[in-house]
């Protein structure tokens, strides 16, 4: 068996005569599978000794080249019973993403018989749901097969597959988009339009998008194992290396289906924190953001390891000291505290902003609703400002300010907050808590809402979820429907009349009195005031451009 490392190949064969007759004599006198891996240039690089029935193969180095490459390896071993490749054969071929996998049969005697070759299937092409070919048998003592035609017609159609998909940028990452519900079909797909929303504003191309449902979550990948394997398989047909998971993964999760499949792998919640990373401009913001997403890396970079920590000295306490793991915990830690000081320090400027607010007895009206919704552009048409817009997903994160003048001369400060969406993530709630706390002292909510999407119903129904977290749910409100010129007029009667509030298209301010008419009368009741009729400017041409401007 140790001198089966020494011999050499044709490379155009899958495996010679002389080689498939010796392999298998020496799995029948030892009455156990034994595999070898077989490199493109036909030199074993790995003897497998299995069990009677089945093969384990060890950790194999990284692939060549990038993820969405054939791995360069081909693995070729005996079966005793001159059985068929098993579906454990054709588990490893995908997992593994070998050139091909073979089952050299061998008979009663100790004799090789036939050669059984599987490779994968470069597209997706209709072969009973599976992603790999099982070819003919061919006899092992005049194998006919060009291997090395074979695997360049593979990897060439890969390549194609690869470059046809299309991509915004050159370069950008593309990914496969992962889900796993217990729910309808239709509500799912409704969640994986979202994700799909998430990974365009992140710079990321969806190449395909996969949706298993089971009643059960599998505790170690989330996923089950069979589609796992058509993952991998998808993965490789596309030319991706990023898989994006519509559900939060806890970090073993993580840790197993990377191990598992060797691609990258990203969550819903990292996906919206990175969207955050690279949307916040203000020192606030990327210092709320840096905190959520060091408290999200914190259990992520692994168990801590007691016995390598000897810090305490004497007798039984000696040892190598920190491991790089704990040491980096600990500055994760650090810095993690660090940035919390600095956030209460912005709380204190916040909370004296407040009070200058307080002092000059200004009514203050805020903008919620989900993101996208059209909160900023209508900030920019009730004050006439230019607060930065863009048709995506968090477009902006930092608070915006401005000063809105209502006809009957009087005047209320309008802040635009960072738009919410479904299942927030928990650190990223805690992390933005300062910035949130302006809401705590609006007088008005005003709950903005996209009427033209399908699902704004599922929408309001999470803001709200997210206002009654914050404690925010019993405070005054008026519900805005945005976008009415994309909706008929007898959809937006229908809505008024069950949910109330005021249609509006941000982009028409002829469309905006009815809305600026509520809210005067909104401030006017909660603040107990009889405003005189006065000037009628729609509103100040003065932006402010954060409250601490303001005169005191």
């Amino acid at each position: 068996m140790e001198n089966l490392c020494r011999r050499k190949i044709p490379p155009y064969q899958v495996i010679s005569p002389e080689l498939s007759r010796d392999l298998a004599h020496l799995s029948f006198e030892s009455a156990r599978q034994i595999g070898l891996l077989i490199g493109r240039d036909g030199t074993v690089e790995m003897v497998i000794v299995g069990g009677p029935r089945s093969l384990y193969i060890p950790d194999l180095p990284k692939s060549r080249g990038g993820r969405w490459r054939l791995r360069g390896l081909r693995l070729v071993h005996t079966h005793l019973q001159a059985e068929p490749l098993s579906q454990d054969d054709l588990m490893d071929l995908v997992f593994l993403r070998l050139d091909c996998v073979g089952a050299v049969q061998v008979d009663l005697n100790g004799g090789a018989t036939q050669l059984e070759i599987a490779h994968i299937l470069p597209g997706n092409a209709n072969n009973g749901g599976h992603g790999w070919e099982i070819l003919p048998p061919i006899p092992c003592y005049a194998p006919d097969l060009d291997f090395l035609a074979l695997v360049k017609s593979l990897e060439d159609e890969l390549e194609r597959n690869r470059l046809a998909i299309p991509a915004a940028t050159p370069g950008q990452d593309r990914a496969i988009l992962v889900s796993v519900t217990g729910s309808d079909r239709e509500s799912a797909k409704r969640s994986m339009d979202e994700l799909a929303e998430l990974a365009k504003t992140g710079g990321i191309a969806a190449a395909d998008t996969i949706i298993q449902r089971q009643r059960r979550i599998n505790a170690k990948y989330l996923i089950g194992k069979g589609k796992l394997s058509e993952i991998v398989l998808r993965a490789l047909q596309c030319g991706v290396d990023l898989l994006i998971f519509d559900q939060e993964l806890n970090p073993s999760q993580v840790r197993a289906i990377t191990d598992t499949t060797e691609l990258r792998v990203v969550d819903r919640t990292q996906l919206i924190l990175d969207i955050f990373a690279r949307r916040a401009q203000s020192r606030e913001g990327k210092i709320q953001v840096e905190m959520a997403q060091l408290k999200y890396l914190l259990p992520r970079l692994g168990v801590k390891d007691d016995a390598l920590s000897r810090l305490t000295g004497g007798i039984g306490a000696r040892g190598p000291g920190e491991t790089t793991l704990e040491i980096n915990r600990r500055r994760t830690k650090d810095r993690i505290a660090h940035l919390e000081d600095e956030l209460k320090n912005l709380r204190k400027r916040r909370d004296l902003k407040r009070s200058r607010r307080a002092r000059k007895e200004m009514p203050v009206i805020s903008i919620v609703g989900y993101t996208n919704a059209g909160k900023s552009t209508l900030l920019n048409a009730l004050t006439r400002s230019s607060v930065f817009v863009e048709d995506k997903l968090f477009a902006t994160l930092d608070p915006t300010s401005r000063r809105l003048r209502f006809p009957r001369d009087f005047e209320v400060i309008i802040t635009d907050t960072v738009g919410f969406i479904r299942d927030l993530p928990k650190d990223l709630m805690e992390a933005f808590s300062a910035t949130l706390e302006e809401l705590q002292d609006a007088d008005l909510l005003l709950h903005v809402i996209d009427i033209s999407n399908p699902q704004f119903e599922e929408q309001m129904e999470a803001v709200e979820r997210i206002l009654a977290k914050l404690e925010l749910n019993q405070k005054a409100s008026l519900v805005v429907f945005n976008k009415m010129d994309l909706v008929s007029l007898e959809s937006i009667e229908l809505r008024l009349r069950r949910h109330g509030g005021v249609a509006v298209s941000a982009l028409a301010p002829r469309t905006l009195d009815p809305l600026i008419a509520a809210m005067e009368e909104k401030v006017e009741d909660m603040w107990g005031r009889v405003v005189g009729a006065g000037p009628t400017p729609e509103a100040n041409d003065e932006p402010v451009p954060d409250p601490e401007f303001l005169p005191v």
